[in-house]
């Protein structure tokens, strides 16, 4: 018979199932999800599945298949974890400042001027 996990024992898997998300680093930014704050939700049931909530810079990312694989792996990868849902959202849209400092920081000042011959 398998107990299920306790509300501080979710919240702990949670918490780790996030640790763990730090490892998923978007292609084109070159920074993880976590800072990049593309995770909008991180919940493990009494069941041990966790649910994580997630967006990308923009609607119709070419990369969102690879970074809902990259999450549901490791969310996964987190013992304790028998099961991961991941669902992704446009709703609030993803917009430069939910980025964290560490992301933030690395982040250009201004917008690139780019060369136009017309």
């Amino acid at each position: 018979m398998t107990v299920a996990p306790g509300q501080d024992d979710r919240q702990c898997l949670a918490d780790a199932v996030r640790a763990s998300l730090r490892g998923v680093i978007d292609p084109e930014l070159g920074e993880n999800l976590i800072d990049l704050g593309l995770i909008y939700f991180v919940a493990v049931d009494d069941r041990s599945t966790a649910h994580v909530v997630m967006t990308t810079t923009t609607q119709g990312c070419p990369a969102v298949g690879y970074l809902k694989e990259g999450v549901q792996h490791a969310a996964l990868a987190v013992t304790g974890v028998k099961g991961a849902e991941v669902a992704v959202t446009y709703d609030p849209p993803w917009t430069p400042d939910m980025m964290t400092s560490p992301a933030e920081n690395r982040r250009p000042s201004a917008k690139p001027r780019f060369w136009r011959p017309w």
